[in-house]
C-alpha cells in the first residue's frame, strides 16, 4: 500500500514578526539619543550666559522689551473743517424750447458737445416767416405811401386856408387823415418786426456756455411754442457749484468769517471720503434754516474746467474755517483713551514707557492736536499699547518719516 503524500510546511511566520520587534526597538534607540541630545544643549545653553544673553536678545537688544511702533510728536498746522453732505449743482441749467411753430429742419450738434453761447444749434423751416415778413413789408411800403399822401393834402390845404378857399373843417378833417395813417405805419411796422423776431427765433442759438445733453427731439418733427419737454438741455460745467448742509450750530462761525471779508475754502471730496475732487471757495449762504433737519444749506463755487465735478454728483463737502499753525501734533493711533481720561504712553529715555495725561483739540485726518502733555519731539507708543503698563520695558520702532524728521533735525543742530 502507497504511503500518502506529504505536503510541505507552511512558511513560518516568525520572520515578519521578527522584522517588527527589530524596527521598534531602532526607534526607541534613535528617540533616547534625540532626547539626551536636546537635554545636553539646553543645560549647555544655560550654563552659558552668552549663549542665552544672544537667545533673548541680550542687553543691547532689550532683554524683555515689548516690541512696539512709536511715533514722534511734531509742531506743524492742522485745519479746523466742518462737514456736510453735498450734491454739484449747476450754476445756470437751460431747456432749450421752440418759440415758434414748424418743422425741425436740421441739427448742428452732437449730443455731449460743449457749445459757446451764440453758437447755432438748430433750424426751424423759415420759409412760413420768411413769407410773413414780405407781407408785412408790402403792407408797410403800401401805408407809408399813404401817409405820404395824406400830408401834401393837408400842406396844400393848409395854404388854401390862409386865403380862405376852404373851410377850417376840412382842414381839421385831413389833419385826422395824417394821425390815422401814421397809426397804420406804425402798426406796420410792428407787424415786420414781429415777422423778423419769428424768423430769428427759428434758428436756435445757445443762450449760454454749457454742455448739451441727449436731443430729445429728431429731426423732421413738427414742433411747437408750447411743448413741454423742449429740444434739448444745456448744463454750465465751469464754474460749477456744491450745495452742502451744516449744522445750525456751526453757522454763527461761517457768518462771522464771511462778514469779515474771509474767503472759506471749501474741499469737494468723494462718496468714501479717500479722494479730494476739487477745491474751491463758499460763495453764498441761504436765507433759512431748515427747521426738520436743524442745517443751512450753503453754495460753495469750483473751477472745473477738467470736468471733475458732474451735475447731481453726490460729495462730501469740506468747509475751512480755521487753520492753526505752529500746534503740536501726533498720530491720532498714539491716543489712548478710558471712558474718564485721555494719555499716551510716552517712550522716556532708558526705553521705558510712562501714562502721560494729555488734552486734545482738533483732530484732522490721521493727526491730533494736543494742546498740553507733549512736546514736539517726545516719542508716543503707537501699536502695541495693549501689551503695556506704566514702566514697561520697550524697544520702539519709529516709521522712517519719523526718524527722517529727527535725523534732520540733528543736523540743523550740528550745523549750528
Amino acid at each position: 500500500m502507497d504511503e500518502p503524500t506529504r505536503q510541505p510546511p507552511p512558511p513560518s511566520k516568525r520572520t515578519p514578526r521578527r522584522r517588527w520587534l527589530w524596527l521598534l526597538f531602532l526607534a526607541l534607540i534613535a528617540g533616547a539619543v534625540y532626547y539626551y541630545r536636546t537635554s545636553e544643549a539646553k543645560s549647555s545653553g544655560a550654563g552659558n550666559p552668552s549663549v542665552s544673553s544672544k537667545k533673548k536678545g541680550g542687553k543691547g537688544g532689550g532683554e524683555g522689551a515689548v516690541p512696539v511702533v512709536g511715533t514722534r510728536a511734531r509742531r506743524g498746522n492742522i485745519g479746523v473743517y466742518f462737514n456736510g453732505l453735498g450734491a454739484v449743482t449747476p450754476v445756470y441749467t437751460v431747456t432749450l424750447k421752440s418759440r415758434v411753430d414748424g418743422e425741425l429742419m436740421s441739427v448742428h450738434f452732437r449730443e455731449g458737445d460743449t457749445v459757446h453761447k451764440g453758437d447755432l444749434l438748430m433750424e426751424i423751416d423759415p420759409r412760413p416767416y420768411q413769407v410773413q415778413l414780405t407781407q408785412a413789408e408790402g403792407q408797410l411800403a403800401r401805408d407809408q405811401a399813404t401817409l405820404e399822401n395824406a400830408r401834401t393834402d393837408l400842406t396844400r390845404y393848409e395854404g388854401l386856408l390862409t386865403l380862405n378857399a376852404i373851410p377850417e373843417q376840412q382842414v381839421a378833417t385831413q389833419r385826422s387823415t395824417v394821425k390815422q395813417s401814421e397809426a397804420t405805419v406804425k402798426a406796420d411796422e410792428g407787424q415786420v418786426a414781429s415777422a423778423n423776431l419769428n424768423l430769428t427765433y427759428s434758428h436756435i442759438i445757445a443762450p449760454i456756455t454749457g454742455r448739451l445733453g441727449l436731443r430729445l427731439v429728431d429731426p423732421g418733427n413738427i414742433v411747437h411754442a408750447n411743448d413741454p419737454n423742449g429740444l434739448v438741455v444745456i448744463t454750465q460745467m465751469d464754474p460749477i457749484s456744491v450745495l452742502f448742509t451744516i449744522s445750525e450750530d456751526q453757522l454763527p462761525t461761517v457768518l462771522q468769517k464771511m462778514r469779515a471779508g474771509q474767503t472759506l475754502a471749501v474741499d469737494a471730496f468723494d462718496r468714501e471720503m479717500k479722494h479730494k475732487i476739487a477745491t474751491g471757495t463758499l460763495t453764498t449762504v441761504d436765507n433759512e434754516i431748515d427747521p426738520t433737519t436743524g442745517t443751512v444749506r450753503l453754495r460753495a463755487t469750483f473751477a472745473n474746467g477738467d470736468g471733475a465735478l458732474f451735475p447731481s454728483q453726490f460729495v462730501n463737502a469740506r468747509l475751512l474755517v480755521q487753520e492753526k499753525r505752529g500746534v503740536v501734533l501726533v498720530a491720532g493711533a498714539g491716543i489712548q483713551r478710558t471712558s474718564n481720561t485721555v494719555f499716551v504712553y510716552l517712550v522716556k529715555p532708558d526705553s521705558t514707557v510712562t501714562a502721560r495725561n494729555v488734552t486734545t483739540g482738533t483732530t484732522e485726518g490721521e493727526d491730533v492736536e494736543v494742546t498740553s502733555g507733549l512736546a514736539p519731539g517726545d516719542v508716543v507708543v503707537m501699536t502695541g499699547a495693549d501689551k503695556l503698563q506704566d514702566g514697561s520695558k520697550v524697544r520702539v520702532e519709529l516709521p522712517a518719516e519719523d526718524e527722517g524728521q529727527a535725523a534732520g533735525r540733528s543736523a540743523k543742530g550740528g550745523h549750528k
